[in-house]
Parts: C-alpha cells; sequence; structure tokens
C-alpha cells in the first residue's frame, strides 16, 4: 500500500517553532513529528510513502532521507508554488498505484487504517474519509452520513449543534486514483473543498472511529500531543522517561519526560507534564511546568516557566518568567528578569537583555 502525506505547508500557526525548521520534521517529544506518523503507517503495511513537500522542503529530505533506517521507502514530490491539497496530491499521480492513502501532514493519530481500507473496498467506494466525533463541532466541518455510511452533506463550522452531527474529517483518506481526473494539473485546489462535494452520491464515504486524534498545528495543541504521548494516550511515547545519563537533583512531577545529557538542579521544580530535552539545563530554584523545552535550553536560576514552548538552543536568564502560550524562537536569548506573557512570540534573530521586557 502507498501513502501520500501532505507537508508543504509553511506551519505559519505553530512559528517561531517553524521559522527555521519545516513543520513535519519539528520534534514533538523525542523524534521528530513525521516519524509517529510514519511508524503508524508502516504498522498498517504501508510500504512506500510519497511526501509531498513545499516550504523547506530540503530539511525534510535531510531528515527522513530515503526511509531506509525507518523500514519505509520515502519518495519526494515538491510543489513549485503552493498548490492546496487536491494541486499537491496531483503531483504525484504518476507514482500512484490505483488504491492509495493521503494523509494531511499536521495529524497526530492511531486511527485503523486497515479497518478504513476494508470499508473503502466493500462499498466499492471512490473516495473513504476517515472520521473522528469532537464535542466542539462550531470549529469544524461536520460531515453528515447516511445509513449506509456515504457521506450526504457538509456543514461548515456550524454555529448551534446539529443533534446527533458530532463527526470531522480526520484528515486520512482513501482514494481512487481516478478521482484525481477531476483535478486540473498546476491549478491551486483544495481536495476537501473542490473535489469532495462534486462525489457526494458519486461513491463517497465516511468511516467513523474513536481512536486517538489531534492536529498539532497550533502551539496549545502542540503542547496537548505532547502531553499526551508523554502520558501514554497517544501510543508512540519514549522507551524511558529519564534517561539514564540525565541529571536530576531538583523535584520531578507527573507527566514529564527528561531527555540524554539534561541536568536539573537541586531545588529545581519540574512538571506536572513537562518534556526536557538532550543537554537541557535549568538552575536551582527554577520551575517548569505544562511545557516543552527542547534541545539545549538553559534555564536560569529562579526563571519560571508555565505553558510555554522553548525552541533548540534559547535561553532564559534568572528570574525571568515566561507564561500563557508563549512561544520562543531557536537560539533566543531572554535576559535576566523578563516577563513576557499572554501569548508573546520571539523569533530567531530576536532577543532581551536583562530585565527588557516587563508584563
Amino acid at each position: 500500500m502507498q501513502a501520500v502525506i501532505l507537508a508543504g505547508g509553511q506551519g505559519t500557526r505553530l512559528r517561531p517553532l517553524t521559522s527555521t525548521v519545516p513543520k513535519p520534521v519539528v520534534t514533538l517529544v523525542d523524534r521528530p513529528f513525521i516519524q509517529y506518523m510514519l511508524q503508524w503507517l508502516r504498522d498498517h503495511e504501508v510500504a512506500e510513502v510519497i511526501m509531498s513537500c513545499g516550504f523547506l522542503a530540503g530539511g525534510v529530505r535531510d531528515v527522513l532521507g530515503d526511509g531506509s533506517s525507518i523500514g519505509i521507502r520515502i519518495r519526494y514530490v515538491e510543489e513549485p508554488e503552493p498548490l492546496g491539497t487536491g494541486g499537491a496530491v496531483k503531483l504525484a499521480e504518476p507514482m500512484l498505484d490505483e488504491t492509495f492513502l493521503m494523509l494531511n501532514g499536521d495529524v497526530l493519530t492511531d486511527i485503523d487504517l486497515s479497518g478504513q481500507l476494508q470499508a473503502h473496498r466493500e462499498n466499492g467506494a471512490q473516495a473513504t474519509l476517515a472520521l473522528v466525533p469532537v464535542e466542539d463541532t462550531s470549529s469544524y466541518g461536520l460531515v453528515l452520513l447516511d445509513a449506509r455510511g456515504a457521506v450526504k452533506r457538509f456543514v461548515e463550522k456550524p454555529k448551534d449543534p446539529i443533534p446527533g452531527e458530532n463527526l470531522i474529517s480526520a484528515g486520512a483518506y482513501v482514494l481512487q486514483r481516478d478521482v484525481l481526473d477531476l483535478i486540473e494539473p498546476g491549478k491551486k485546489i483544495s481536495i476537501e473543498r473542490d473535489i469532495w462535494p462534486k462525489l457526494i452520491g458519486h461513491g463517497l464515504y465516511g468511516y467513523p472511529g474513536k481512536r486517538y486524534w489531534i492536529d498539532i498545528g497550533t502551539p496549545e495543541r502542540y503542547l496537548e500531543g505532547s502531553f499526551d504521548i508523554v502520558a501514554g494516550r497517544m501510543p508512540g511515547g519514549p522507551a524511558e522517561p529519564v534517561a539514564a545519563d540525565a541529571v536530576v537533583l531538583g523535584e520531578l512531577e507527573a507527566e514529564c519526560v527528561v531527555g540524554s545529557g539534561a541536568r536539573i538542579a537541586a531545588g529545581a521544580k519540574v512538571g506536572p507534564r513537562a518534556v526536557i530535552g538532550p543537554d537541557v539545563t535549568i538552575g536551582p530554584g527554577a520551575t517548569v511546568q505544562h511545557s516543552v523545552l527542547l534541545a539545549g535550553v538553559s534555564v536560569g536560576a529562579g526563571a519560571r516557566i508555565n505553558g510555554s514552548i522553548l525552541a533548540p538552543g534559547a535561553s532564559v536568564g534568572e528570574g525571568a518568567v515566561l507564561e500563557d502560550d508563549c512561544v520562543i524562537g531557536e537560539n533566543v536569548e531572554i535576559g535576566a528578569g523578563n516577563v513576557l506573557t499572554g501569548g508573546a512570540r520571539i523569533f530567531p534573530g530576536v532577543g532581551f537583555p536583562d530585565a527588557a521586557a516587563a508584563r
């Protein structure tokens, strides 16, 4: 079985994490995000993946290569310009078998692809959409099915709940290749908005499931996905929560991961819910809660970090405070005594000397 992964987006909602690194290879807990997806595909006997890349495509190739190191063949197509989900998969058409999987590249899930493929074949479908239930439907497009599982209607972000309807697309599709005949080459087309409505009544089916699913395309969901992995709610977490060569002298609370070479000083408090990457240093009296600190981050004595993400190489000075959804870019320096709150985004090349930023 083949799969096309759409990985051409610029990851604007995750900036500055994605300012210098393509979204598919941003670290999620202990590995590039896309590796969770590749492992999931391999578990469902997908032998070949075609990565449809755009922004910073070379960075994806550099990390994944031909896939031999992870036991799956990887080939690449590159968008000359953004072409939408339909245009992107059209580029891969010459490589595709008669039936294939198409996947959005920013989804973390363990949906039963094998069951979805079986249902697709039993229905003689042209396209089968994996669907998941959500509690709040107002932020998503609803997919309404008839008694046979065929899609009968889409409802975009309903203001009021529709009784009995809570299924949304999970960004995982089984397709017949001739669906791509509906896409004009070189045109910017959304397969969700432009193609699915044309297939209603002509072989478009849904496959509801109740597995884990999250779109990690925002900092808030990136944090949520990270902690779900750490807590075991999403399969495939680190084999050892605290690396054997990490030095933990401070207090470590629930749902934490500490990477290789990390050092947590005496009097520091980490957790609940924290990802401490490799070679991170946390000074005495510092606290890190509900946050992700990626490789090589340093946190000074008495600093406080809550609900925030720090990209590799960032540093936080003594007594500084970061809270309420701050995202700090690669190698950014936040000097001692600064206070950053309320969703601050600090991009690479920008920093603060000591006590330069107040609440």
